[in-house]
Protein backbone atom coordinates (compact mmCIF):
# COMPACT_ATOMS: atom_id res chain seq x y z
CA UNK A 1 0.00 0.00 0.00
CA UNK A 2 1.32 3.43 -0.91
CA UNK A 3 2.63 5.57 1.96
CA UNK A 4 0.80 8.89 1.95
CA UNK A 5 1.69 12.26 3.43
CA UNK A 6 -0.65 13.86 5.92
CA UNK A 7 -0.25 17.16 4.11
CA UNK A 8 -1.91 15.71 1.02
CA UNK A 9 -4.48 13.65 2.92
CA UNK A 10 -5.69 16.53 5.06
CA UNK A 11 -5.33 19.50 2.75
CA UNK A 12 -7.08 17.59 -0.02
CA UNK A 13 -10.20 16.89 2.05
CA UNK A 14 -12.27 19.76 3.43
CA UNK A 15 -14.22 17.56 5.81
CA UNK A 16 -12.73 14.24 7.00
CA UNK A 17 -14.82 14.72 10.16
CA UNK A 18 -13.10 13.08 13.13
CA UNK A 19 -9.81 11.28 12.65
CA UNK A 20 -7.47 8.90 14.47
CA UNK A 21 -3.79 8.38 13.67
CA UNK A 22 -1.75 5.65 15.38
CA UNK A 23 1.83 4.73 14.56
CA UNK A 24 5.50 4.91 15.52
CA UNK A 25 7.87 7.86 15.55
CA UNK A 26 10.64 8.33 13.03
CA UNK A 27 13.31 7.25 15.53
CA UNK A 28 11.33 4.16 16.53
CA UNK A 29 11.30 5.12 20.21
CA UNK A 30 7.80 6.53 20.57
CA UNK A 31 4.27 5.25 20.06
CA UNK A 32 2.29 8.03 18.39
CA UNK A 33 -1.40 8.86 18.70
CA UNK A 34 -3.39 11.75 17.29
CA UNK A 35 -7.09 12.55 17.35
CA UNK A 36 -8.86 15.54 15.82
CA UNK A 37 -12.43 16.77 15.60
CA UNK A 38 -14.09 19.04 13.06
CA UNK A 39 -17.51 20.63 12.82
CA UNK A 40 -19.87 22.20 10.31
CA UNK A 41 -22.58 23.41 12.70
CA UNK A 42 -22.22 26.02 15.43
CA UNK A 43 -22.99 23.33 18.01
CA UNK A 44 -20.20 21.05 16.78
CA UNK A 45 -17.72 23.91 16.55
CA UNK A 46 -18.50 25.08 20.08
CA UNK A 47 -16.10 22.60 21.68
CA UNK A 48 -12.64 22.28 23.19
CA UNK A 49 -10.44 19.43 24.38
CA UNK A 50 -9.52 19.50 28.07
CA UNK A 51 -7.31 17.17 30.09
CA UNK A 52 -9.21 14.50 32.00
CA UNK A 53 -7.12 12.14 34.12
CA UNK A 54 -4.57 10.57 31.77
CA UNK A 55 -6.84 11.27 28.80
CA UNK A 56 -9.00 14.08 27.48
CA UNK A 57 -12.64 15.11 27.35
CA UNK A 58 -14.64 17.38 25.06
CA UNK A 59 -16.39 20.33 26.67
CA UNK A 60 -18.51 23.22 25.45
CA UNK A 61 -16.44 26.34 24.83
CA UNK A 62 -19.46 28.52 25.53
CA UNK A 63 -21.98 26.60 27.63
CA UNK A 64 -24.73 29.13 26.82
CA UNK A 65 -24.50 28.21 23.13
CA UNK A 66 -24.58 24.45 23.62
CA UNK A 67 -27.76 23.14 21.98
CA UNK A 68 -27.43 19.37 22.26
CA UNK A 69 -24.52 17.55 23.96
CA UNK A 70 -25.55 14.19 22.49
CA UNK A 71 -22.78 12.66 20.36
CA UNK A 72 -20.43 15.61 20.79
CA UNK A 73 -19.55 15.59 24.51
CA UNK A 74 -17.51 12.52 25.44
CA UNK A 75 -14.05 11.31 26.48
CA UNK A 76 -12.06 10.57 23.30
CA UNK A 77 -8.93 9.29 25.07
CA UNK A 78 -8.44 7.22 28.21
CA UNK A 79 -5.73 4.95 29.61
CA UNK A 80 -6.26 1.43 30.96
CA UNK A 81 -3.01 0.17 32.50
CA UNK A 82 -0.64 -0.22 29.50
CA UNK A 83 -3.37 0.46 26.92
CA UNK A 84 -4.35 3.82 25.45
CA UNK A 85 -7.86 3.95 23.96
CA UNK A 86 -8.86 6.56 21.38
CA UNK A 87 -12.34 6.91 19.87
CA UNK A 88 -14.74 9.43 18.36
CA UNK A 89 -17.54 8.92 20.88
CA UNK A 90 -18.81 7.52 24.14
CA UNK A 91 -17.72 4.03 23.09
CA UNK A 92 -14.40 4.98 24.72
CA UNK A 93 -16.18 4.16 27.98
CA UNK A 94 -17.58 0.91 26.56
CA UNK A 95 -14.14 -0.29 25.45
CA UNK A 96 -12.53 0.74 28.74
CA UNK A 97 -15.16 -0.95 30.91
CA UNK A 98 -15.34 -4.23 29.00
CA UNK A 99 -11.58 -4.55 28.47
CA UNK A 100 -11.13 -3.97 32.21
CA UNK A 101 -13.45 -6.96 32.68
CA UNK A 102 -11.26 -9.13 30.45
CA UNK A 103 -12.98 -8.77 27.08
CA UNK A 104 -11.03 -7.98 23.91
CA UNK A 105 -11.15 -4.78 21.88
CA UNK A 106 -13.30 -6.51 19.25
CA UNK A 107 -15.62 -8.09 21.80
CA UNK A 108 -16.25 -4.71 23.39
CA UNK A 109 -17.08 -3.14 20.03
CA UNK A 110 -19.62 -5.85 19.19
CA UNK A 111 -21.89 -4.19 21.74
CA UNK A 112 -21.95 -0.92 19.77
CA UNK A 113 -22.96 0.33 16.32
CA UNK A 114 -22.61 3.49 14.21
CA UNK A 115 -24.08 6.75 15.50
CA UNK A 116 -27.88 7.21 15.21
CA UNK A 117 -27.57 10.55 13.40
CA UNK A 118 -29.66 9.92 10.27
CA UNK A 119 -29.08 10.42 7.40
CA UNK A 120 -25.29 10.41 8.00
CA UNK A 121 -25.07 7.40 10.34
CA UNK A 122 -21.60 8.56 11.30
CA UNK A 123 -19.18 5.65 11.74
CA UNK A 124 -17.78 4.96 15.18
CA UNK A 125 -14.02 4.80 14.81
CA UNK A 126 -11.65 3.66 17.53
CA UNK A 127 -8.09 2.61 18.24
CA UNK A 128 -6.18 0.91 21.02
CA UNK A 129 -2.43 1.01 21.65
CA UNK A 130 -0.78 -1.74 23.69
CA UNK A 131 2.68 -0.97 25.09
CA UNK A 132 4.36 -3.42 27.43
CA UNK A 133 7.98 -4.34 28.21
CA UNK A 134 9.31 -2.48 25.20
CA UNK A 135 6.83 -4.05 22.78
CA UNK A 136 4.16 -2.09 20.95
CA UNK A 137 1.20 -2.94 18.77
CA UNK A 138 -2.05 -1.25 17.92
CA UNK A 139 -5.44 -1.82 16.31
CA UNK A 140 -8.01 0.38 14.59
CA UNK A 141 -11.71 -0.25 14.08
CA UNK A 142 -14.68 1.21 12.25
CA UNK A 143 -18.37 0.43 12.76
CA UNK A 144 -20.48 1.72 9.87
CA UNK A 145 -23.88 1.35 8.28
CA UNK A 146 -24.23 -0.90 5.26
CA UNK A 147 -23.78 1.73 2.52
CA UNK A 148 -26.13 4.08 4.35
CA UNK A 149 -28.65 1.38 5.30
CA UNK A 150 -29.09 1.53 9.10
CA UNK A 151 -30.62 -1.95 9.25
CA UNK A 152 -27.14 -3.50 9.12
CA UNK A 153 -23.85 -2.69 10.82
CA UNK A 154 -20.55 -3.52 9.13
CA UNK A 155 -17.64 -4.06 11.54
CA UNK A 156 -13.98 -3.88 10.57
CA UNK A 157 -10.89 -4.24 12.76
CA UNK A 158 -7.31 -3.78 11.57
CA UNK A 159 -4.42 -4.97 13.76
CA UNK A 160 -0.78 -3.94 13.44
CA UNK A 161 2.00 -5.75 15.31
CA UNK A 162 5.59 -4.51 15.49
CA UNK A 163 4.81 -1.23 13.68
CA UNK A 164 7.39 0.20 11.30
CA UNK A 165 9.17 3.33 12.52
CA UNK A 166 8.17 6.50 10.76
CA UNK A 167 4.83 5.04 9.68
CA UNK A 168 1.28 5.06 10.96
CA UNK A 169 -2.32 4.42 9.98
CA UNK A 170 -5.02 7.05 9.57
CA UNK A 171 -8.76 6.44 9.73
CA UNK A 172 -11.50 9.08 9.70
CA UNK A 173 -15.27 9.20 9.71
CA UNK A 174 -16.04 10.71 6.29
CA UNK A 175 -14.57 10.54 2.79
CA UNK A 176 -15.30 14.25 2.47
CA UNK A 177 -18.06 16.82 2.63
CA UNK A 178 -21.58 16.07 1.36
CA UNK A 179 -25.21 15.68 2.32
CA UNK A 180 -25.51 13.06 3.61
CA UNK A 181 -21.87 12.80 4.60
CA UNK A 182 -20.20 9.82 2.85
CA UNK A 183 -18.61 7.32 5.25
CA UNK A 184 -14.94 6.37 5.16
CA UNK A 185 -14.21 3.39 2.91
CA UNK A 186 -11.41 0.82 2.75
CA UNK A 187 -8.44 0.12 4.99
CA UNK A 188 -6.85 2.79 7.19
CA UNK A 189 -4.42 4.85 5.13
CA UNK A 190 -0.69 4.29 5.60
CA UNK A 191 0.86 7.66 6.40
CA UNK A 192 4.33 8.98 7.12
CA UNK A 193 5.17 10.11 10.66
CA UNK A 194 8.13 12.47 10.91
CA UNK A 195 9.67 14.85 13.40
CA UNK A 196 9.10 15.35 17.10
CA UNK A 197 5.76 15.84 18.81
CA UNK A 198 5.67 19.58 18.16
CA UNK A 199 6.44 19.39 14.46
CA UNK A 200 3.97 16.53 13.98
CA UNK A 201 1.27 18.42 15.88
CA UNK A 202 1.84 21.54 13.82
CA UNK A 203 1.80 19.57 10.57
CA UNK A 204 -1.64 18.12 11.34
CA UNK A 205 -3.15 21.37 12.62
CA UNK A 206 -2.02 23.59 9.78
CA UNK A 207 -3.33 21.15 7.14
CA UNK A 208 -6.82 20.71 8.62
CA UNK A 209 -9.44 22.87 6.90
CA UNK A 210 -9.41 26.22 8.70
CA UNK A 211 -13.18 26.74 8.75
CA UNK A 212 -14.02 23.25 9.96
CA UNK A 213 -11.22 22.28 12.36
CA UNK A 214 -12.05 22.40 16.07
CA UNK A 215 -9.52 20.58 18.28
CA UNK A 216 -6.44 18.34 18.09
CA UNK A 217 -4.81 15.94 20.56
CA UNK A 218 -1.35 14.39 20.00
CA UNK A 219 0.58 12.07 22.31
CA UNK A 220 4.06 10.53 22.04
CA UNK A 221 4.60 7.58 24.42
CA UNK A 222 8.07 6.22 25.19
CA UNK A 223 7.88 2.53 24.28
CA UNK A 224 10.48 1.54 26.89
CA UNK A 225 9.30 3.56 29.88
CA UNK A 226 5.65 4.37 29.16
CA UNK A 227 6.23 8.05 29.88
CA UNK A 228 4.42 10.42 27.53
CA UNK A 229 4.20 13.96 26.21
CA UNK A 230 0.87 15.45 25.13
CA UNK A 231 -0.16 18.41 23.03
CA UNK A 232 -3.67 19.87 22.80
CA UNK A 233 -4.72 22.61 20.38
CA UNK A 234 -8.15 24.22 20.42
CA UNK A 235 -9.35 26.68 17.80
CA UNK A 236 -11.55 28.24 20.48
CA UNK A 237 -9.26 29.97 22.96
Amino acid sequence: MKIRTLEMELSGCSYPGRGIILGKSEDGKKAVAAYFIMGRSENSRNRVFVSHGEGIRTEAFDSDKMEDPTLIIYSPVCVLENKTIVTNGDHTDTIYTLMAQGQSFEEALRTREFEPDAPNYTPRISGVMDIEKGEYNYALSILKSNNGNPEACNRYTFSYSNPIKGQGHFIHTYKGDGNPLPSFEGEPKVIRISGDIDSFTNLIWKNLNYENKVSLFVRYIDIETGEYDTRIINKNQ
